[in-house]
């Protein structure tokens, strides 16, 4: 169905002083303006495409529990430490509270904290998973998402499972203080006996990772793969700019860009990153 036979069949005909008035009956986000090249999309058409703009493959951001549903099997998935949940210990307050903050991220998100952890299948292969979700207070690492990371790490410890982590996040939770640094240290110091037991990690990285979930967990995996077009790094590429004086070169800190200095071992479409993910649990447990 082209632009124009869904913009008629969208209008509602109604007749007023005998001459045909049309009026809209087209619900709230049935078209979606494409973030990188403005095209307007069809809602269900870009969620049937996994969010992947059909015009310029921009990976539109998925939630936690798309993210799930896309690679796990339908059913298989357990989640683990559902209720956790943040408090306000330091009585952190800047234009709100952390308290009021911390309810606006759950009943915009439905969730309780910014990541999902859980048992999963893909394909064959039972897996240990954690999930960002970037809409909660933009993925931001607590205490209680560090202390979910090493619960489902030391899990598959247990299981004997591959761990798969997806990275969505803008760094260290402010409102936490020191409290959520400490989770750089205590989710690395899990990671580390895990991979003392010759376990496979893998760390998905997707738009955007950055601050300190960059600079410690997403890049200790034995495989780190990354989304199509998504922004990786520490600071922002603003922040680098004002502060070096330099103008970055194009595509910095960006998927491809990364690949070619050796930073991800591979870029991987969204379409694709199920199968991918399949055929390195093949390579490394057989099928």
């Amino acid at each position: 169905m082209n632009l124009l036979n869904r913009l008629n069949w969208l209008r509602k005909p109604k007749v007023k002083t005998g001459i045909t008035d049309y009026t809209s009956t087209v619900p709230d986000n049935i078209w979606i303006k494409c973030e990188s090249c403005q095209t307007l999309i069809y809602n269900n058409d870009l969620i049937e495409n996994l969010k992947v703009c059909p015009h310029c493959n921009h990976h539109h951001r998925l939630t936690a529990r798309e993210q799930i549903s896309q690679i796990c099997d339908p059913g298989t998935f357990y989640e683990e430490d559902a209720s956790l949940s943040s408090r306000d210990t330091l009585g952190f307050k800047d234009t709100q509270s952390y308290v009021v903050k911390l309810k606006e991220a759950k009943k915009k998100t439905g969730l309780s904290e910014a990541v999902i952890t859980g048992i999963g299948q893909i394909g064959s292969y039972r897996v240990g998973m954690a999930v960002m979700d970037f809409n909660f207070l933009g993925g931001s690492m607590g205490s209680v998402m560090g202390e979910k990371l090493v619960r489902i790490i030391y899990k598959a410890i247990k299981e004997e499972l591959p761990l798969i982590i997806i990275c969505a996040s803008g760094g260290a939770r402010m409102q936490e203080g020191i409290l959520s640094l400490f989770q750089m240290a205590k989710i690395n110091y899990a990671l580390n006996e895990f991979s003392s037991k010759s376990l496979l990690f893998i760390s998905v990285l997707t738009n955007p990772t950055t601050g300190g979930v960059t600079a410690s967990f997403a890049y200790a995996a034995d495989i780190v793969l990354a989304e199509e077009g998504a922004l990786i790094g520490f600071a922002g590429p603003r922040v680098i700019e004002q502060t070096t004086k330099l103008k970055l070169p194009e595509g910095f800190q960006r998927a491809n860009f990364l690949l070619d200095k050796g930073m991800v071992d591979r870029v991987v479409n969204r379409k694709s990153l199920k199968s991918t993910l399949i055929s390195i649990l093949e390579f490394n447990y057989g099928r």
